[in-house]
């Protein structure tokens, strides 16, 4: 979560060192694409090398892994890349939690194992007060673009989730990482260039700032695929609501923005809550 929390602004920044027009959609998805397909990339020949283990049949393992970085990446990526440009890194990172909310109260529609609980529909309400507080602004509510497309990319994530605790449970978290990724990157390649997208210039802080990127990406998602082997998925959304917390402490550290905001903290407080009931024993 400390390497997912600091994404958020990272990306920003990375629009600043690469004088990418956030306005410009062809720019952003050319980022995202460079971003996937190298990590994708490394980690596939890292498997290879390692003889990672691949469940059989391969093709079927390998579609189901491809459709899983559809959703994980081209687009998940694609809303979240555009939105935060015209969001704050920290506020999407909020808006995002709405995913985990969706999955730990709701998730007994369509998941077999999961049991319909009062409390979850409770704490989904709570959840919902908690991200219309997020907007809450001179008294009144507002929902931006950016934020729309943010709470799009929640909505892909849970799908993802769920594809991504059924091929990790027999293949290698290496493997189900860089398939997803360098599919998911090459897709987003081949949509920036037919939009007429260039190539970004690489300086010596761009390049600093893309390894970042590169490696926490590539470390995040490894771990958030060996950890779905085990441990239960509603678990690990309750987990995943640190995210926000370091995304708002590195977008006011990296980027300087005003994090001390009163429906911040009430967002943080009934999300956190409703996420909690709904997946109380």
């Amino acid at each position: 979560m400390v390497l997912w929390g600091s994404l958020f602004p990272m990306i920003k920044i990375g629009y600043n060192v690469f004088h990418i027009n956030p306005t410009s959609i062809p720019d952003i998805l050319m980022f995202a694409a460079l971003r996937f397909t190298i990590c994708g990339a490394l980690l596939c020949l890292w498997s290879g090398f390692k003889k990672a283990e691949f469940d059989k049949p391969v093709l079927k393992n390998v579609l189901s892994i491809i459709l899983m970085g559809l959703f994980a990446i081209v687009l998940h990526y694609a809303f979240t890349y555009i939105g935060l440009a015209y969001t704050d890194s920290s506020k999407t990172a909020l808006l995002k939690q709405l995913g985990a909310l969706i999955y730990v109260c709701f998730a007994f529609l369509f998941i077999k194992d999961e049991k319909f609980k009062f409390s979850k529909i409770i704490g989904a309400i709570i959840g919902f007060v908690g991200i219309v507080a997020i907007n809450m602004g001179g008294g009144k509510i507002s929902f931006s673009l950016g934020d729309f497309l943010i709470i799009l990319a929640s909505v892909c994530t849970v799908i993802s989730s769920i594809l991504t605790r059924i091929t990790a449970q027999k293949n290698s978290p290496f493997w189900v990482t860089g398939i997803s990724q360098l599919s998911g990157g090459l897709i987003l390649l081949i949509a920036a260039l037919i939009m007429g997208a260039g190539l970004p210039v690489f300086t010596v802080k761009s390049t600093l700032v893309f390894i970042y990127i590169c490696m926490a990406s590539i470390g995040g998602y490894t771990l958030w695929a060996y950890l779905m082997r085990t441990v239960p998925l509603s678990q690990l959304f309750i987990v995943k609501f640190a995210e926000p917390l370091f995304a708002c402490i590195f977008g006011a550290v990296l980027l300087g923005e005003n994090i001390f905001k009163i429906q911040y903290l009430i967002a943080f407080i009934l999300i956190s809550f409703g996420i909690m009931l709904g997946n109380k024993d």
